[in-house]
């Protein structure tokens, strides 16, 4: 890789870390609640004395970085399918373009005789 590259994924690499280092006033929280947050004041309004099994591990600063952190395991995911359905494209390709390529030569020179 060159000094560019380098340069550009270590940019990338703050851009993404930085938010999660980074504490974030909590007034956007209430518009980046999901439905994780609703379940829980469903759950509590029908049963007061529910206590939850769990608890996470980490929570993020804030609910961008939740979102972000979000989006970026929907990128992934989308990189792995399309790598996926990529490859076996172009396997398709290959295969069938090794077919016809035999289909192409004379029967003498396919069967080994002349």
């Amino acid at each position: 890789m060159t000094r560019i590259d380098w340069t550009l994924l270590g940019f990338i690499l703050i851009l993404v870390t930085a938010p999660l280092l980074l504490p974030v006033g909590g007034h956007l929280d209430e518009r980046f609640a999901g439905a994780d947050g609703q379940a829980q004041e469903a759950i509590l309004a029908t049963h007061p004395r529910y206590e939850p099994w769990f608890e996470p591990l980490w929570e993020p600063p804030s609910g961008e970085i939740e979102s972000l952190l979000f989006a970026l395991q929907a990128a992934l995911g989308a990189g792995v399918l399309g790598y996926y359905f990529g490859l076996r494209r172009g396997q398709t390709r290959a295969r069938s373009a090794a077919r016809a390529a035999e289909r192409a030569q004379p029967s003498s020179t396919r069967d080994g005789t002349e």
